[in-house]
């Protein structure tokens, strides 16, 4: 008895075809009208039961499964493509990038290298990003998956390049796990874990006071480096911050690079919040000295707003890139011609199958061009100048961090509470708008000062957006004042700080 051959193709290519064209109608939609919906808001019961369901055995027709998703999912997104979305420094995604994900998935590429077009758009975009920050030709650099794993990919290399034997044959027993790496403590928390997943521990990290400004401080990083010599131990790496989480703080570069150079370290930068200011008309003296950096992090999908998830981990130095992750099976040999006639890019990182994620951030830049982004990062950094202006200029908002990029700091004081009711206060407020899907910002704490922060990094957000934000924390917060007043208990509890 012969048994039909089975397919994951659908039997009715037009129905297919009508159902595509309709999914691209509705997310036409659904992006063009955001400003239109809350920011956020939560989901009902039903939807939940939905989304804890048990797995399905037999299917259903394609049209079903997108009305579930339509009325499911849908209305109920983190809400960071929203004009008023601004907890966390995500970027705001574009319609042509996500397009992009969609060829990239029809094509269903594995980009872990080989003799094709994905492939030759994947060293590509590495290229232009390599041109971005001023890095030569002749570097090095690959695709991840964001800002916590391009920092891994430079810290290994950073590991390897100093550690006194090879510390891909013997790990980092004896000497080798003397190494030390450095920061101000205002550095992303991937680091942390970077060290310990690199066998370092968190002995391995030293994180200095950073400064009143939330700058590592050059006098306390020579004295680590100095203290630990003289203690047997081995100074590897210092960690330069471009763009800190808390309060968009900018390291020294050119002071810390002058500083590897002499002492003998590796200096990376983390430029994955702000290093992408390379492209700013107005504010790319910023992260002056990032080019000399032996390895640097950023994220495409902050400032060039891509669709999630893409960054990307540059070294200078790529043959030492390479020795970090070269590996080559015998089933994976380079051929003089045909489909394996390439270099691998999976010798460039910790992934054998590697998404394409190229192929967003290459269709934006064609469609749109550098200088745009470059004028998106300014007008940015504009709008969070005028909030903090209007948060200075009025008695009950608070500055509570210099601005210096676009990540705005501040929070509603009365003038008469103590810390403890401030933070219940502002983690109220806070709560409030987004229950209301009026305006979404994270909270943090600033030389011990709970606040909340708007990391305005969002091609959507116009200067009304700000006028909203503004009129929603003072509404909340003189009405909470009313109810404090009253007798009544205001319920906010501090929520985590953000990641990003």
């Amino acid at each position: 008895m012969s048994v039909e051959a089975k397919t994951l193709d659908p039997d009715d290519w037009e129905d297919m075809r009508r159902l595509a064209h309709r999914i691209v109608d509705d997310a036409i939609d659904y992006t063009r009208d955001v400003r239109d919906r809350p920011v956020w808001q939560e989901m009902p019961d039903d939807v939940r039961r939905a989304f804890a369901a048990p797995l399905p055995r037999r299917g259903r027709a394609p049209s079903e499964v997108y009305e579930t998703l339509k009325t499911g999912m849908m209305p109920y997104p983190l809400g960071n493509i929203h004009p008023r979305f601004w907890m966390w420094y995500m970027g705001a995604s574009n319609f042509t990038g996500a397009l992009g994900d969609f060829l990239a998935a029809i094509l269903g590429s594995n980009l872990g290298g080989g003799n094709h077009s994905a492939a030759l758009i994947d060293r590509q975009v590495v290229d232009w990003m390599k041109e971005i920050v001023g890095y030569p030709a002749g570097a090095s650099g690959t695709l991840v998956s964001g800002g916590s794993v391009a920092n891994l990919i430079g810290l290994t290399v950073a590991r390897n390049v100093k550690s006194p034997g090879d510390a891909r044959a013997d790990g980092i027993c004896g000497d080798g796990g003397r190494l030390r790496f450095y920061g101000s403590d205002q550095l992303h928390s991937c680091h942390q874990i970077a060290l310990e997943s690199l066998g370092l521990g968190r002995a391995g990290l030293r994180k200095l006071p950073a400064r009143d400004d939330g700058t590592l401080d050059p006098g306390l990083l020579a004295e680590a480096v100095s203290h630990d010599r003289s203690h047997g131990l081995r100074p590897a790496c210092v960690i330069a911050t471009a763009g800190t989480v808390n309060a968009g703080a900018i390291d020294d570069l050119r002071a810390i690079g002058a500083f590897c150079r002499d002492e003998g370290l590796w200096f990376h930068v983390d430029g994955c919040i702000g290093g992408l200011l390379a492209l700013s008309p107005r504010h790319r003296s910023l992260v002056d000295g990032m080019s000399e950096a032996d390895s640097i992090a950023i994220d495409p999908h902050k400032w060039l707003h891509a669709p999630f998830e893409v960054g990307c981990a540059l070294v200078r130095d790529r043959a030492a890139h390479r020795a970090t992750f070269e590996k080559t099976p015998e089933y994976l040999q380079q051929k003089d011609r045909g489909i394996a006639a390439s270099e691998w890019l999976h010798d460039y990182g910790v992934q054998t199958s590697r998404g394409f994620r190229a192929l967003k951030v290459w269709m934006a830049l064609q469609e749109h061009g550098a200088d745009t982004f470059g004028a998106l990062i300014d007008q940015d950094i504009t709008h969070a100048t005028y909030l903090a202006d209007r948060v200075e200029a009025v008695s009950d908002l608070e500055l509570v961090a210099k601005r210096v990029i676009s990540i705005v700091c501040f929070r509603f004081n009365p003038g008469d509470l103590g810390e403890d009711a401030l933070r219940t206060l502002n983690t109220e407020i806070l709560l409030r708008m987004q229950e209301d899907g009026v305006a979404a910002v994270s909270d943090t704490v600033i030389n011990g000062r709970f606040c909340l922060r708007a990391a305005i990094n969002n091609h959507r957000t116009r200067k009304l957006d700000i006028d909203i934000l503004v009129d929603a924390v003072l509404t909340h917060g003189r009405a909470l004042v009313d109810e404090l007043s009253n007798g009544q208990e205001v319920s906010g509890s501090p929520s985590d700080a953000s990641a990003s």
